[in-house]
């Protein structure tokens, strides 16, 4: 369950800031665009758990499906294409058409969760997804790169689900934890270190579920 209500942002790209001390920090300034609007507040006794529904990227009417666009008008907010919900364990003092502000919500020095889609890599041997060794390369060798015997054939006569085997790498739902805010404003967050995806990726940021250590 998360520790609070969070944004959503855009991945500007990664650049460097200097410290006072000199040091050189590599960080990830995540862009804010228009929305980040309390479109549902949901609570224990009407929906049976607390959370609170945001919607990001305002677009015209006709992007998105017409149930999507009235749940919107019903909270007096434009049409949103992102709509997701952030699980509370109290209930929530936010009302439906509230805008949620990042300068507001953060401040340089906490430790946030950041969560978006890796990059995809598409389908992959088992050498280049898990590190597998290969087979000789001369002498007659038929095995290459392949990853070699995955079972017997008799007994028991199937593959284990779960199997490292060759499939798709990337394309995952990743989060990366407890990233220390270097700078925030309305329109921009920055954090110290990488976070998953390309340029343009959806990024949700929220407050970290534990504040320990800061990587």
């Amino acid at each position: 369950m998360d520790a609070g209500v969070g944004v959503f942002g855009n991945k500007a790209g990664m650049t460097q800031l200097f410290m006072d001390d000199g040091l050189c920090v590599p960080v990830t300034v995540i862009a804010v665009q228009a929305g980040n609007v309390v479109t549902q507040v949901k609570t224990e006794g009407t929906d049976g758990y607390n959370a609170v529904q945001v919607g990001y990227d305002q677009v015209a009417d006709y992007k998105i499906t017409k149930p999507e666009v009235g749940h919107c008008a019903k909270a007096g907010v434009p049409p949103m294409r992102h709509l997701e919900e952030f699980r509370l364990k109290e209930a929530s003092d936010h009302a439906p058409g509230q805008q949620l502000k990042p300068s507001e919500m953060f401040k340089e020095g906490d430790v946030v969760d950041v969560r978006g889609t890796s990059i995809g890599k598409g389908w992959q041997g088992a050498v280049k997804k898990y590190g597998f060794s290969r087979g000789l390369m001369t002498h007659g060798s038929k095995s290459h790169r392949q990853h070699g015997s995955v079972g017997a054939g008799t007994s028991p006569g199937r593959i284990f689900p779960g199997k490292k085997m060759h499939s798709q790498m990337g394309n995952e739902t990743v989060t990366a934890r407890k990233l220390k805010v270097m700078r925030v404003e309305d329109d921009c967050i920055i954090v110290k270190g990488s976070v998953p995806g390309k340029r343009g990726n959806l990024l949700r940021v929220a407050p970290a579920k534990i504040v320990g250590k800061t990587c």
